[in-house]
């Protein structure tokens, strides 16, 4: 009996030494992990193989599945957190602009039109110029543009440049003159021709108006679409994103993603919702070919409620502070809405719908209610996209529906700046990240590029600080919405996956999900919250493949 015992425990240990070692890791990560696990939250190092995480530990576990192949990358004092997950971009026109004219921080009427000239300059006759992203909220008076003053430094190009917020455009009289607006063109619903004293149109077109330029815009070529989406994913890689919900997507985009995927260039993630009134022809594509893969997939549709606040289109119960003629507008008829809202839920697709203003909010709760009510119950995940000004009361139908609350962080450090103007008192229910986590909703966090950059630091930085761009600020707008920077990153990352029903396969970093990561230059979970916006990206890994590295 005694030998018996004495000789168990040997066997057992050379048992254990003749164990086959691990196979080694692909790539190996060293240095401070935030996981997003809650049962596992800080770590030392992250070990992946294939496009999958193998292991999430201490540095000396992690160690050993370092081989002669193996790739090591080493984070000193910084923090590796998951691939951070837009859940709100314009993919394909966020490419084109990248290489379009930049108008965004123009800070003057006279620079706006310097910078135009001098890309005119540039392009041949007859190309179209478009992009822009100008703000007349820059500049001195706020003056909307008009067509005067870009016509003599336009002479050969058609020209229509969008505010930044993607709901409203100045085109050229070449422009106008194509699509057929004149002084005599009705007004079109959900839209606004805006018109000088006499009648005639200033260039300035809103929301639904602007349908008559896009129609007769040329299309863009393969070659180009392929070239616009191949630099948003490069874009993307250098602001750590690895995951995008591409919403309004054309066709266009989606065909030339599929060139990517199929070509093995797509380096981003990609969840495609098109347009609301064309949920047939996504749900008729889902059915015969499926959704797709967790690289692309076409997941559903999304509409427009309202317009924009700074565009005095978002739609609201009372008239607009600034301008009493006006309390926004119904983009999409609400008969519309309902019935394609309705049929969507029932083709069993994802329903997202641009929401902004307070009474566009409380109807839109009340349709998703409504169809939610009628077809019974299901994971449907219905999401607001922006939900910037909340009643209290919507507050609360978001978390007890289960509704998505699709926010733009930057969004807030931008319209703090004169969103008081256009609201007076209301101004207080605006961006209301800390009421919707106190309610219990799901909040996720994304930017609208190109409406704004493409940057989870910046827009993580503007969460937890509440600043304005204008510096005027410096302690918070409305700063009882503030939140932490662990609630700002689990709405990059877990709650962005959750938001597409990806929370099985990526958002936290965890042995069998897919090796999305990202390395940062410092530790945001002990720096100074006022200097997040300083943080860079230093390499950013999606798939397990290492896809951009800072120089």
């Amino acid at each position: 009996m005694p030998h018996r015992f004495a000789t168990a425990p040997l066997l057992f240990l050379l048992g254990a030494a003749c164990a086959p070692a691990a196979p080694a890791a692909d790539l190996v990560v060293f240095g401070k992990v935030w996981t997003g696990d809650s049962a596992a939250p800080l770590a030392q190092a992250v070990a992946t193989r294939g496009d999958t995480v193998v292991a999430v530990g201490d540095s000396a576990t992690i160690a050993k599945l370092v081989g002669p192949a193996t790739r090591v990358l080493a984070n000193p004092g910084g923090l590796v957190v998951p691939g951070f997950m837009d859940d709100h971009v314009h993919f394909l026109d966020g490419g084109f602009q990248l290489a379009s004219v930049d108008l965004r921080d123009a800070e003057s009427p006279e620079e706006f039109t310097r910078r135009l000239q001098a890309f005119a300059a540039e392009r041949q006759p007859g190309e179209w110029i478009t992009g822009g992203d100008w703000d007349h909220e820059r500049w001195p008076g706020a003056p909307l543009p008009r067509r005067e003053w870009i016509d003599s430094v336009t002479p050969n190009n058609p020209v229509f440049i969008s505010r930044l917020d993607g709901h409203m455009g100045l085109a050229n009289s070449l422009a106008l003159k194509a699509a057929g607006l004149t002084r005599a063109s009705r007004e079109i619903p959900g839209g606004t021709i805006v018109r000088d004293a006499r009648g005639e149109p200033t260039g300035v077109l809103k929301d639904e108006a602007m349908s008559p330029v896009y129609a007769v815009m040329p299309a863009p070529s393969e070659a180009q679409v392929d070239a616009a989406l191949g630099r948003a994913m490069a874009h993307a890689a250098s602001k750590g994103v690895t995951a995008v919900a591409s919403v309004s997507a054309g066709w266009a985009q989606v065909a030339g993603l599929q060139r990517a995927r199929s070509r093995g260039t797509l380096i981003t993630r990609v969840t495609l919702f098109p347009a609301l009134a064309a949920w047939r022809t996504v749900a008729e594509s889902v059915a015969a070919n499926g959704p797709g893969d967790d690289w692309l997939r076409l997941a559903g549709v999304k509409g427009f409620v309202d317009g924009s606040l700074g565009s005095t289109t978002a739609l609201f119960f009372e008239p607009y502070s600034d301008d009493p003629t006006t309390s926004g507008l119904m983009v999409t008829p609400e008969d519309s809405l309902r019935r394609w809202i309705g049929a969507a839920d029932s083709a069993g697709l994802q329903v997202v719908v641009h929401a902004i203003g307070e009474r566009a909010n409380a109807l839109l709760l009340d349709i998703y209610d409504s169809v939610a009510r009628a077809h019974g119950p299901r994971d449907r995940r219905f999401r607001i996209e922006h939900a910037q000004h909340l009643r209290p009361q919507e507050v609360a139908r978001i978390a007890s529906l289960g509704v998505v609350a699709s926010m733009q962080p930057y969004h807030a450090a931008d319209d703090g700046r004169w969103a008081g103007k256009r609201l007076g008192a209301r101004v207080g229910d605006s961006y209301s990240f800390r009421s919707l986590l106190d309610a219990k909703a799901h909040l996720v966090f994304g930017s609208d590029w190109s409406v704004a950059p493409l940057d989870p630091l910046l827009g993580i930085h503007a969460a937890v600080t509440r600043r304005t761009l204008d510096g005027r600020n410096p302690d918070g707008w409305i700063p009882e919405q503030k939140i932490s920077v662990e609630e700002a990153l689990r709405a990059y990352t877990s709650e962005n996956a959750w938001a597409v029903f990806a929370e099985g396969s990526r958002g936290v970093l965890r042995p069998g999900y897919r090796a999305d990561l990202v390395l940062l230059s410092q530790d945001l979970l002990t720096m100074p919250p006022e200097t997040l916006d300083q943080v860079e990206v230093v390499a950013t890994v999606a798939g397990g493949r290492v896809v951009h590295e800072r120089r």
